[in-house]
């Protein structure tokens, strides 16, 4: 028998031990309280209605709307009139490993990358399946759920073409394809090296020359790209390691601060902050308050 796969624990949802992909569907009748997760989350309308709260406020959502979320972000629903919700979740470390060529992919790195913080978006990006893509991302996902009761490791490449398949469907309608080019290299080489040193000490003048670019021109092919200066994507990177380890360990806020990099803690509480719309130490208690890993 299959191990549960997504647990509930506080108003925390995380992976049990025994996935790192996951496709089901909730029903949600009244509402579904706010909570966060360390892990990507697609949230697609199956049936019903409702209205999605999160720190960009509160939008209503009918059939075929998606939600996108990177790790970290709060969110929950509200106003349900049997809202059913068919969820793609998948790892971090899926993201960041077997997915890491999304990155420079025209189609999905607007939708895992770089579109849910363009325009202050803060990690969430939606957008809405019309009725002639929905049968063929249900399908994929009910591929998925499938494959989950079946040994994942003579399965693992099998669950990872549908998550990707199910995303291509996503990213199409949510007009990824705009970016007709891959990403620059120099964009995809400063994200990797902020990535692989996130607690250095960067600065543009230093990624630039690594490059051999003028600051300005790194600037702009960075914004075009992401949305953001490469500095606010360090900022950015750095928020959701914190929020991953207020989550799942308890080292205290100054220790979380000091590894990513903000030795000042102040400073880190208003990245914090202004990242989530809640300090360090009121996430922790809001969403891992009873968590023991």
């Amino acid at each position: 028998m299959p191990k549960t796969t997504i647990e509930h624990r506080s108003t925390l949802v995380y992976f049990g031990d025994d996935t790192f992909a996951y496709a089901g569907r909730h029903q949600h009748e009244r509402g579904h309280p706010v909570h966060t997760h360390s892990f990507v989350e697609v949230a697609t309308v199956a049936a019903g209605a409702g209205v999605h709260h999160s720190l960009n406020g509160r939008q209503r959502l009918n059939v075929g709307d998606v939600v996108v979320l990177r790790p970290g972000v709060w969110h929950g629903f509200e106003d349900c009139r049997d809202l059913e919700v068919y969820n793609l979740c998948f790892s971090a470390e899926l993201l960041r490993r077997e997915l890491n060529w999304t990155r420079d992919d025209p189609l999905l790195g607007p939708l895992l990358w770089t579109g849910p913080y363009t325009e202050r978006r803060r990690g969430i990006l939606t957008t809405t399946l019309a009725p002639e893509s929905r049968a063929g991302y249900f399908t994929h996902l009910d591929q998925l759920a499938r494959l989950r009761t079946l040994p994942q490791h003579l399965h693992r490449t099998d669950m990872i073409a549908h998550v990707v398949l199910a995303l291509s469907c996503v990213a199409r309608a949510a007009g990824g394809g705009a970016r007709l080019d891959p990403m620059h290299p120099a964009v995809a080489a400063v994200m990797r090296r902020i990535e692989g040193q996130p607690a250095h000490n960067w600065t543009l003048g230093e990624l630039a020359d690594e490059l051999h670019l003028a600051p300005s021109y790194l600037i702009r092919l960075f914004k075009s790209a992401t949305g953001l200066p490469p500095i606010a994507f360090l900022h950015r990177h750095r928020v959701e390691i914190a929020a991953e380890m207020l989550l799942h360990s308890d080292r205290t806020v100054r220790a979380i601060a000091d590894t990513v990099g903000w030795p000042d803690q102040n400073h880190f509480a208003r990245r914090f902050r202004a990242h989530y719309g809640l300090s360090a130490s009121e996430y922790r208690a809001r969403f891992a308050r009873r968590l023991r890993l």
